[in-house]
């Protein structure tokens, strides 16, 4: 009896772990890769340190070790990591690691695998062995053999793409298998370099390689599942910069490319650091309303206080853990995405696709502004939070509220569409939200025209049910009122179409469902609304 009703308790918390497990993109068909491939040249000669790599290693350095899953999930490797880097006080650093124990197991932690989460301090611990592991003056033989034999549990050929005690049911987290089995992977690789030759280490012989490559190639296929997530994108990070700096010349070639598509699509919707993407995963930070101190902003803050002539971005909020594996790590953006972070040229329009049941990005820029898309919910196991349309300009912005924004309808995030925006105009079922030290330079109605830029006019319309914005880089801000409230004043039309004047009639229905994109036709041309078939990157520069 009582073995039954373990079984059934196992198996009603598998289904439970079930409701909220996410699902990689194993297995799916490729998405359609789009109109531009993403850029991997590099000719930028990066500096070999930064002010930015002395403030954030001395930072960690001076930190206390607390062990135990509290202390060393996340901060006991990475004080360590950073006092290797300062060499500091090395005899007690050796120590220090010395007393570490294996405090967890690997994978995703939950009902019945509480102890989970081991991967994300062996991340960092491979890390370490790495970079200093055929340095025996910084890390001592008898520290990296307690290292690589006790601390990093995960060898051989055991690769895991489902999460732990789920009777190999529901697939394992993108960040879990990167972590969990490119730690596995790079301990094999250092032992069969350093001189063991059992085929088990091995990892053309053993699998491990056409494994861990069929998982990168999935990503650079079909994109992440867990895009933007917050906080996984930084782990994400993490174990690709280890592929990319330690695995074989095939397997850094694949997560290199992985980094520079994440990486590109951070550089088309960021604006001065200020990047607001919808995100899949997790529902609680629907109220992180920071815009430049998310975790892929922060691992950008690291590499490009490498680049000559450019001063260091210090501010990293909450997440100094990522900023110092930016900082530690080879790898360095390809130099379209540093182009792209730095100046917008004459701007762009593109989309980015996420596949089924995801939420597509949106970014429309000029030289002097970026429109970015909140994207759409598709149901409480979607995963994904919507947020607002948001417009950065030239200032330094650092929060929701510093911001031109709309959403809609209400504050529900799980009831919007908020892919409204297409080029220089964006339009939600909501308000426009007016930051404060704004004020319109004339208002008549539900009109207001503000001059953000000596080059820059927005024109916004705004009740409870619409919000317009719509961007002029050039042309005198009284004309541009004038002509716009012309060409618009059918308030029942306004409520489906804007025209801007002398230019693109743009048809939407800010009240579309969940699976359509908001913008239902330019000049009179239908346009493909089925963002579930939207390719990886779509779009164009102007």
């Amino acid at each position: 009896m009582k073995s039954k009703i373990q079984i059934l308790i196992i198996i009603l918390s598998i289904i439970i772990f079930g409701s909220f497990i996410v699902k990689t993109g194993c297995g799916k068909a490729a998405i359609n890769s789009g109109t531009v491939a993403v850029p991997s040249e590099r000719n930028i000669q990066w500096n070999e340190t930064s002010v930015f790599y002395d403030w954030i290693t001395n930072i960690w350095s001076k930190q206390t070790i607390k062990y135990g899953k509290a202390g060393s999930k996340v901060n006991a490797p990475r004080i360590l990591l950073a006092r290797f880097h300062r060499q500091k006080d090395l005899a007690e650093t050796n120590r220090l690691l010395m007393a570490m124990k294996v405090w967890g197991v690997s994978g995703s932690a939950w009902a019945l695998n509480k102890k989970g989460d081991y991967d994300f301090t062996s991340t960092v611990l491979t890390t370490i062995l790495w970079q200093f592991g055929d340095k025996p003056d910084i890390l001592y033989p008898e520290t990296r053999d307690y290292l690589l034999n006790v601390l990093l549990v995960e060898d051989g050929d055991k690769f895991r793409s489902t999460a732990p005690r789920t009777l190999g049911l529901f697939p394992e987290t993108e960040n879990h298998i990167l972590m969990t089995e490119g730690s596995r992977y790079l301990k094999n690789k250092w032992l069969a370099s350093h001189g063991n030759s059992d085929p088990l280490y091995n990892n053309e012989q053993n699998g491990m390689e056409k494994k861990l490559l069929s998982v990168l190639k999935d990503m650079n296929a079909n994109g992440l599942y867990e895009f933007n997530s917050m906080p996984y994108i930084g782990y994400t990070l993490t174990a690709l910069l280890n592929l990319e700096a330690y695995a074989s010349d095939k397997v850094s070639k694949e997560a290199r490319k992985v980094l520079d598509y994440l990486n590109f699509c951070y550089a088309l919707g960021t604006y001065n650091y200020q990047h607001f993407p919808p995100i899949r995963r997790r529902y609680e930070r629907a109220n992180w309303h920071e815009l430049t101190t998310d975790y892929h902003s922060v691992f950008f803050k690291a590499w490009m206080s490498f680049l000559p002539g450019l001063n260091s971005n210090f501010q990293i909020g909450t997440a100094k853990a990522h900023a110092l594996m930016g900082a530690c790590m080879p790898y360095r953006p390809a130099d379209k995405a540093v182009e792209l972070l730095l100046k917008k040229k004459q701007g762009y329009f593109f989309s980015l696709g996420h596949g089924k049941k995801a939420s597509p990005e949106i970014y429309s820029a000029g030289m002097h502004f970026l429109l970015s898309a909140g994207g759409v919910n598709r149901g409480q196991k979607s995963h994904i939070v919507a947020r607002p349309i948001c417009l950065f300009i030239d200032n330094d912005a650092s929060h929701l509220n510093d911001v031109f924004h709309l959403a809609g309808p209400g504050s529900d995030f799980k009831k919007w569409n908020n892919t409204g925006v297409y080029k220089h105009f964006a339009c939600a079922a909501g308000p426009v939200f007016v930051p404060k030290g704004f004020e319109p330079l004339i208002k008549d109605g539900n009109w207001a025209v503000y001059q953000l830029h000596s080059n820059l006019v927005l024109m916004a319309y705004s009740t409870n049910e619409l919000g317009i914005m719509a961007l002029f880089e050039q042309g005198n801000y009284k004309q541009i009122m004038s002509d716009v409230s012309k060409v618009n004043s059918n308030e029942e039309s306004l409520m489906t179409q804007f025209q801007f004047p002398g230019g693109t009639l743009i048809e939407f229905d800010v009240n579309s469902p969940k699976d359509k994109w908001v913008i239902k036709s330019v000049e009179g041309k239908e346009v493909n609304r089925e963002y579930d078939s939207w390719p990886l990157i779509n779009g164009s520069f102007n």
